[in-house]
């Protein structure tokens, strides 16, 4: 039996593209967004009650992974890139139904968009459903995830001084926390783990409408050399 689902609204994100998205929510707690609501979810009802709640549950279409042949097994990041797994053992893009869940913070509620903060969603990403958390039923004392026992080490981010002249230049024009933006999704390395660049090699990705530009001076070390706008 199939079955259909249609997008309550869409997120417009900081994140412009794939790399250097955080790979689990709320790890990147300066990473903002608006989720869009579209008709008829935007004449206020909908949310109506909204306000009483700190965070919610998202629940998405990996809109730019959906594959007509399911996997069974995928190759989570978390583990290098180079260990398969089953797929219902993960949180991989790669789903049968190609959808996702984050949970993150509400910020503001108006009629037809939530504020929302702490995300790891592309923007454009499709929403399917909102709901609220609960902390007494979502929270769980003493629950394991062996596979995933903890939040990723984190790297040390310096600055290039003109690349921090740029970024701080850049948080006044859009009146968002972009330096604390890029160093907590640079912190998190965003490479694939089995990638081990030489210092010359340079990464870049796009942050809200900027082109971020860093690289590995030396192992575990991160230092920005640009920020600019985006092409």
């Amino acid at each position: 039996m199939a079955y259909s689902v249609s997008p309550i609204g869409f997120v417009r994100s900081c994140f412009k593209e794939k790399f250097a998205i955080p790979r689990q929510p709320q790890l990147a707690p300066a990473a903002r967004g608006v989720l869009e609501l579209i008709p008829p979810f935007d004449q206020g009802d909908a949310v109506q009650g909204l306000e009483q709640v700190s965070h919610v549950w998202l629940l998405f279409l990996f809109h730019q992974a959906l594959e007509d042949k399911p996997r069974l097994k995928v190759r989570p990041p978390r583990l290098g890139g180079n260990k398969s797994m089953g797929v219902f053992a993960t949180r991989a893009t790669h789903r049968p139904n190609g959808i996702g869940q984050s949970v993150v913070k509400l910020d503001r509620v108006e009629a037809n968009r939530l504020w929302i903060s702490g995300i790891d969603l592309l923007d454009g990403t499709p929403i399917l459903d909102v709901k609220p958390y609960v902390p007494y039923a979502d929270s769980i004392a003493g629950a394991s995830n062996e596979i995933a026992s903890s939040a990723p080490l984190l790297i040390p981010v310096q600055w290039q001084p003109q690349a921090l002249e740029q970024a701080q230049l850049h948080a006044l024009r859009l009146q968002e926390p972009l330096l604390e933006l890029i160093e907590q999704c640079l912190a998190q390395d965003p490479r694939p783990a089995y990638q081990v660049p030489s210092p010359e090699r340079e990464y870049g990705a796009q942050f809200w409408d900027l082109d971020v530009r860093w690289h590995y001076p030396e192992p575990g070390l991160i230092r920005v050399l640009a920020v600019v706008p985006a092409n």
